[in-house]
């Protein structure tokens, strides 16, 4: 995080808002959203309408790859109150099934 963003206080209501709209985006191979599905590891979200994301991948070979984090950084930019969006795609720690939230789990059919 760069120093202009760890200056501004958290905004809990701001992060609600893009975390709202980050259960709008779908792995097109998968029928739950990206949230759900644990893609997002983490949204920092700033007073001074900074956001920063840190997201991965079902796998580094997703054919979504290339597209799924512009999206995500597109949808983002809607939220009123945001001013800036970074979208930092990760691969640490790798994803799997047990990141997902027990909603995705029982929809996905592994419960």
């Amino acid at each position: 995080m760069d120093q202009e963003t760890s200056e501004s206080p958290a905004s809990p209501e701001l992060k609600a808002a893009v975390v709202e709209t980050l259960k709008t985006c779908y792995d097109p191979e998968i029928p739950v959203d990206i949230y759900e599905l644990g893609l997002i590891y983490e949204v920092d979200a700033r007073s001074n309408g900074r956001v920063q994301v840190k997201m991965t991948l079902t796998s580094p070979a997703c054919p979504v790859a290339g597209s799924l984090p512009g999206e995500v950084e597109t949808k983002i930019r809607t939220v009123d109150g945001v001013t800036s969006v970074e979208v930092q795609l990760v691969w640490e720690p790798a994803w799997d099934k047990d990141m997902m939230s027990e909603a995705a789990q029982v929809k996905l059919g592994f419960f």
